[in-house]
């Protein structure tokens, strides 16, 4: 992978790989031009065979302050429509990936940036991160999945709160809301986010890709019972694939030379 951005940086190593926002200055927010390379770069991960487990997170002191507003502002009718078409793309680049996303919440995450965070799979922050969904204060609304992903993760009154206030959360409180799946201290947090990235992608791929696909039908309006006929068919789809066979006489050897 050897394409080189202007907004954002692109790594791989060790079957993870790295999306860092870097728009430091701007507090990484993201302009027109830079939500361009974010999708870019999602989908080369995606498709990359030597990454088990994405990780995305922002350079210095913010994850991502929301969009650029000074752009965004000067917008006219077709190009916010635009902006918002492709924003979407972004976000169901990461939600339809067949890998797991992390977001390492290094700093501010805010408006679009929270809500990159909200369709990551997982999500680890520093303590002294903050996240929020401000569009409230300048008379509109999240424009990203914002209203319905939140909702889905934390229930409609702490998503309310979160919308109608536009308040900044310390991480702390949405770990505790169930947003946030670890926190670390400032100095660990990369890590942190290292080892518990590696830990997961040492987990076998195919079952990883069919775990998130059945997790996210779990929030669709799809009947119960046929998302549980879809949950059958896939354990019986990999049950009969060698890897599961490999990994089930290795669990019995081991196993059998503890007895």
């Amino acid at each position: 992978m050897t394409k080189i951005f202007k907004n954002v940086i692109v790594k791989s190593e060790d079957n993870l790989g790295y999306l860092i926002f870097d728009r430091p200055k701007q507090l990484n927010a993201m302009n027109h031009e830079m939500m361009g390379e974010i999708i870019e770069a999602i989908q080369m991960l995606n498709l990359d065979p030597s990454v088990n487990v994405g990780v995305i997170t922002g350079s210095e002191r913010a994850f991502m302050a929301g969009a650029d507003i000074k752009e965004y502002a000067n917008q006219s009718s077709d190009q916010f429509e635009a902006f918002q078409e492709q924003g979407k793309l972004l976000y169901e680049s990461i939600e339809h990936a067949t890998i797991p996303w992390i977001a390492a919440v290094n700093g501010f995450a805010l408006g679009g940036g929270f809500e990159i965070a909200l369709a990551c799979d997982l999500i680890i922050a520093k303590k002294s991160a903050k996240m929020g969904l401000p569009e409230v204060f300048l008379s509109l609304i999240p424009g990203g999945g914002g209203t319905q992903r939140l909702t889905q993760k934390i229930g409609i009154n702490r998503a309310k709160e979160v919308l109608f206030t536009g308040k900044q959360y310390d991480s702390k409180t949405l770990y505790e809301w169930g947003i946030v799946n670890l926190l670390t201290e400032e100095e660990s947090f990369e890590k942190e986010v290292s080892d518990f990235a590696k830990k997961l992608s040492r987990r076998p791929k195919k079952a990883l890709r069919e775990l998130k696909k059945l997790a996210n039908l779990s929030i669709t309006p799809i009947p119960f019972q046929q998302r549980l006929e879809e949950e059958g068919q896939t354990v019986a789809k990999l049950f009969m694939d060698p890897e599961a066979k490999d990994a089930i006489q290795n669990f019995i050897k081991k196993n059998e030379k503890k007895s």
